[in-house]
């Protein structure tokens, strides 16, 4: 049989790893230089907890796991589940019997149960990190995987909108140090009620928002077919094509909601809200080229309440390599009220992908040996490993070659791996107390006393 990869999951080799743990490393630092505490959840949880919380099409890309009792079932109920098994491969699954488990969506939800089962011993604002795979039934494409690593930062048990303008610095402080020039795109939900409320669609909130998230998939026209599909009609999409024209000044275009708000109470509060982030956030030196008030950014989720966050590389076509905002009734369908919530998500997969595109990986974000030791067997060897262990004792990375080859051999292995110098420790050295080695990138050599090679 020939081994294959499952669908949008992939290998890493030893370079994509360590340039992944260069991000994951930056990206923890910020998070906890800004107060966060680590947090790991389970890679799978009950189906319950995972459904309804993502829209319907959201729900659809939920990876649902076969309930394990079918194996531990009587032969007639087995046969009873096997038989409902084949009947639901051509509709969604919905029998309990089937399935109660699924492998995680996001990050957000699960840490939403996390906080509803464990509120009463936790220190309110409750501010934590998490850096974990997360899957989706998606149709793999560039930039998009079925298994992918989340990088998330939230705050619960706070309504302040200072979170917001700090977590507005957490993105672009940690961007800067990747060397990814972004563009946050921000937006606020009320505001999307406020104009379903304006142009007489409240019943049809989701509809419009998930249609309007399309916008830069599909284009104007793409996505007023879509309301036409949804049952919007064309008197309220004409009220709402004002969205398609935008300034590219985020206070005016917000002056121009509050014209057309007037008497809209929700409306007038989502332009308050993010009236204060922009200003607070410009205040405190952010370009206003990197903060965009985007008012026909939605985020099809059904859970956010407040800010909604998109960041963009400037100079790669790679979609969002970031997202996230405000939940503040997210805890409400685990049955506990008044905590609320905001937090960011770092894409880490797409990140990688713009830094590879654009060359931003540093040389040090490989893990190459700095030292390979010649093996010439014998003594020769066991003074190698003794040395070896001295450097490891230093940090320094060595290793030794395992067995007794031809030199040219060793070199040929050494170049391959990206080692950058080839030790020499044989008769002679030992004799005089000395090492000699050969960088290979210079292909310089020298020889040094013992202890001068240590203390290099």
């Amino acid at each position: 049989m020939k081994p294959s990869l499952a669908k949008g999951t992939r290998d890493f080799t030893s370079l994509e790893v360590s340039r992944r743990k260069y991000i994951i490393n930056i990206l923890q630092k910020n998070f906890e230089l800004f107060g966060f505490q680590p947090l790991e959840t389970p890679s799978f949880e009950n189906l319950s907890t995972l459904t309804g919380k993502y829209g319907e099409e959201g729900d659809r890309l939920i990876f649902k796991i076969l309930n394990s009792s079918i194996n531990e079932a009587k032969e007639d109920k087995k046969t009873q589940m096997l038989t409902d098994f084949q009947k639901a491969l051509d509709k969604p699954f919905s029998a309990e019997s089937l399935t109660d488990k699924a492998l995680r969506y996001d990050l957000t939800v699960p840490f939403a149960r996390f906080v509803a089962m464990n509120h009463g011993k936790l220190t309110f604002p409750y501010k934590r990190y998490q850096i974990q795979p997360v899957w989706r039934a998606d149709r793999p494409q560039k930039g998009r995987f079925r298994e992918f690593y989340q990088c998330d930062a939230d705050v619960v048990g706070s309504e302040s909108l200072w979170q917001e303008v700090d977590l507005v610095q957490l993105y672009l402080k940690s961007f800067a140090q990747l060397k990814v020039s972004v563009t946050i795109h921000i937006n606020n939900r009320k505001i999307l009620s406020g104009l379903a409320e304006y142009a007489g669609i409240t019943d049809k909130l989701i509809d419009f928002t998930v249609a309007l998230d399309k916008l830069d998939k599909i284009g104007k026209d793409g996505v007023v077919k879509e309301l036409l599909e949804r049952n919007i009609s064309q008197e309220s999409i004409d009220k709402l094509d004002f969205l398609f024209n935008q300034s590219n000044d985020a206070l005016e275009n917000l002056l121009q909601l509050k014209e057309k708000f007037v008497g809209n109470e929700i409306g007038l509060k989502g332009v308050e809200e993010l009236e204060f982030v922009i200003t607070q956030s410009l205040n405190l030196g952010i370009d206003i080229q990197n903060l965009v008030f985007d008012i026909t950014l939605a985020r099809g989720l059904d859970y956010y309440t407040g800010a909604i966050f998109e960041v963009k590389a400037d100079e790669a076509q790679m979609g969002s390599i970031g997202g996230g905002g405000r939940y503040d009734n997210l805890t409400e369908v685990f049955g506990v009220k008044n905590i609320p919530g905001i937090g960011i998500s770092f894409g880490l997969d797409r990140i990688y992908l713009v830094m590879e595109e654009l060359n931003l990986f540093p040389e040090e974000a490989a893990s190459n040996v700095e030292y390979l030791f010649a093996n010439f067997g014998g003594e020769e060897t066991s003074e190698a490993l003794k040395l070896i262990i001295q450097l490891r004792e230093k940090g320094i990375s060595a290793e030794l070659y395992p067995e007794s080859a031809k030199i040219n051999k060793q070199f040929t292995y050494a170049e391959k791996k990206g080692i950058k110098n080839l030790v020499f420790l044989g008769e002679e050295e030992l004799k005089n107390n000395t090492v000699t080695f050969k960088n290979l990138e210079a292909g310089e050599q020298k020889t040094v006393s013992l202890e001068e090679f240590l203390n290099s």
